[in-house]
């Protein structure tokens, strides 16, 4: 038996939090279901660490299979194929073998009873907790064809986003790797050969030839002391930020890097309207649908903050006036559309075009990034390669005057 954190709603809507033992976590999971709980955060007690995850990356698919994948998947639901037959239908046509056999697990898990949500979390190197969630979250209202179709949506704009990234990075990447191979040599062959001439003629080395000469000679001498410091604060690192609380205090700095946090501002805010906006539309209430969406959009600031607002439109307020109270993490233009919604009573209509404008947004940010990132790293290399053979040609021109 196994023990595991859960937290789950009543049908009144009151939260409850424990651990609950049970042979598995679908074990878990069945027993809080047949006390009429909806569950909206699971997890084993203890699970979770570095060393069961550090070599998750080999069992990932692409986001283009995935995108293929969620396309496909949406056209046959739109045909109104059964869930079961979809599932065999679209593992037949997966090209990708780890995506494949996770098909087969997943289809068989259906046809034992599970629901598609209980049966995709079961492979979270796999599939995200984002679309997990949007998933289940349909599951409540019936639109599951039109979660996986803004789901493919979705993994469209990312594959493609990521593929700018990919390409504008190339040249930059390989630059760096040449300028770090130039600088290897020179602190270790160059440098070591030059620094007696310089002293022997009494050349005063000026700050930046002195440190990396000095550099150079730590790394000789204790670079493998260096490699397994690394090595022990990587794996501390690593196991920290698989907690919850490591997981809030790097999302919380990632939302505080400028930049950086306004993009992740726009992306979260996009998920989060376009979950609430499907689940009001199949009728589940609106604290209910704010809180489902906080564990869809993989933000655990954006979680604990909708969390809140639930509490407060369960006390009488507005959703409007929920947002208004953080407007670091919600921009006046959500709570100002979102009342406009409430007082027309389009509430879901307006918080998908917000879901809409947000997506545009975040589309056009990382545009204009990726078109300054070749530049802005072309620019800092040249920096550095100007900085290593500044600190050989300044001491080799004052030995020059000196001759």
């Amino acid at each position: 038996m196994a023990k595991f954190k859960y937290k789950a709603r009543t049908k009144e809507g009151e939260l409850q939090v424990g651990t609950v033992e049970a042979a598995s976590r679908d074990g878990a999971v069945g027993l809080l279901r047949g006390h009429e709980l909806f569950v909206l955060f699971i997890e084993e007690e203890g699970k979770g660490r570095w060393y069961e995850s550090a070599f998750g990356f080999l069992n990932r698919v692409r986001i283009k299979d995935m995108m293929v994948f969620t396309r496909q998947f949406a056209a046959i639901l739109s045909a109104k194929v059964p869930l079961t037959d979809s599932l065999v239908t679209l593992r037949k046509q997966t090209s990708n073998p780890i995506l494949r056999d996770t098909l087969m697990d997943v289809s068989r898990d259906v046809d034992a009873g599970l629901s598609l949500s209980q049966a995709l979390e079961k492979y979270p190197q796999v599939f995200s907790i984002f679309y997990v969630n949007m998933i289940r979250a349909a599951e409540l209202t019936g639109r599951v064809e039109e979660s996986v179709n803004f789901l493919a949506d979705y993994l469209e704009k990312e594959q493609s986003l990521e593929t700018k990234i990919k390409n504008s990075l190339t040249y930059p990447v390989i630059m760096i790797m040449l300028f770090f191979g130039l600088a290897g040599f020179m602190a270790t062959v160059v440098f070591p050969k030059i620094e007696p001439i310089f002293l022997e003629a009494g050349v005063d080395l000026p700050f930046i030839t002195s440190f990396l000469i000095g550099a150079s000679k730590f790394i000789s001498a204790w670079w493998w002391a260096l490699a397994i410091a690394f090595a022990a604060l990587a794996v501390l690192a690593v196991d920290y930020f698989k907690t919850p609380e490591g997981k809030a205090v790097l999302d919380e700095v990632f939302l505080r890097v400028p930049v950086v946090g306004d993009l992740m501002k726009k992306v979260y805010i996009a998920r989060f309207t376009q979950s609430i906006s499907i689940l009001v539309k199949g009728g589940i209430s609106i604290p209910q649908a704010v809180e489902v969406a906080g564990y869809t959009i993989g933000s655990a600031t954006y979680r604990e903050l909708l969390h809140k607002a639930a509490e407060n439109i369960r006390q009488g307020e507005n959703l409007s006036q929920a947002f208004a109270k953080s407007e670091a993490y919600f921009p006046p233009l959500v709570s100002q559309m979102t009342a406009i919604g409430e007082e027309t009573g389009r509430l879901e209509d307006i918080l998908d075009k917000i879901s809409r404008f947000y997506t545009r947004e975040a589309e056009d940010m990382v545009s204009n990034l990726v078109e300054l990132i070749q530049p802005l790293m072309m620019v800092v290399i040249g920096v550095f390669v100007g900085i290593l053979f500044a600190s050989i040609l300044i001491p080799i021109f004052e030995l020059a005057q000196r001759l």
